[in-house]
């Protein structure tokens, strides 16, 4: 777990890993292994569980959603059939689309080519997020969810989704009512290396470094709270 934590903080390669860790063929092993097999979200779920009450004093499950979406680079790992462009931010790699809690922790995760639509990309987000958090009915996005899936959501999920809009006028970075909590999450991903561009051949391995480094932000956010 420590050299899968300094691999994706650091952002080094695999067969780089200080010689104090096990050998990367094996560190490996156990990254592809406890993402396929559920480990790793078991894993992440019952970080975020803890967070919620013990944090933020909040129930457990939540009951509102966030979703938006990042397009990340890719470097030359990523195969051409996993990846797109994205002409709006002029990236061309993969695009991570993300739905949040309303404390800002990480819920439901898709990758897809980056130029994949937010709205193409929100039934299958959507229906992660349902399955796995029959509690939840209502979600705010950008106004790049407008249309058809809103209308999609509340007939087959009954989940209310509604749009926050940018300001009149808004120009430069405001902060907008909700929309602060997701925006954040992005940050606090891309504090790991890893994770600033995508370096993964598969795009369940780069989910899985965004997971992780969301355990690296919940592990540190528990370790404070229980010294003080």
């Amino acid at each position: 777990m420590d050299a899968i934590r300094y691999l994706d903080r650091t952002g080094c390669q695999w067969d780089t890993l200080p010689a104090d860790f096990p050998h990367h063929k094996l560190v490996y092993h156990y990254f592809k292994t406890w993402t396929a097999d559920g480990t790793l979200h078991r894993m992440h779920n019952s970080l975020r569980e803890q967070v919620r009450v013990q944090v933020e004093h909040r129930d457990r499950q939540p009951t509102a959603a966030l979703v938006d979406s990042q397009s990340v680079r890719g470097a030359e790992t990523v195969g051409r059939a996993s990846r797109g462009y994205d002409a709006g931010k002029r990236v061309n790699g993969r695009k991570r689309h993300i739905a949040v809690d309303t404390c800002g922790l990480l819920l439901a995760i898709l990758v897809t080519g980056a130029n994949v639509q937010d709205r193409t990309a929100a039934p299958a987000l959507l229906q992660a997020l349902r399955t796995c958090f029959p509690t939840i009915r209502l979600v705010w996005a950008d106004s790049g969810y407008a249309g058809k899936v809103v209308a999609w959501a509340t007939t087959h999920l009954a989940m209310t989704v509604r749009i926050v809009a940018k300001l009149a006028g808004q120009t430069t970075f405001v902060v907008l009512h909700r929309r602060w909590a997701v925006e954040r999450i992005f940050s606090w991903i891309n504090r790991c290396r890893r994770t600033v561009r995508d370096y993964e051949r598969l795009p369940a391995h780069h989910a899985a470094m965004v997971q992780w480094a969301m355990v690296i932000v919940m592990t540190r956010r528990l370790a404070r709270h229980q010294h003080t």
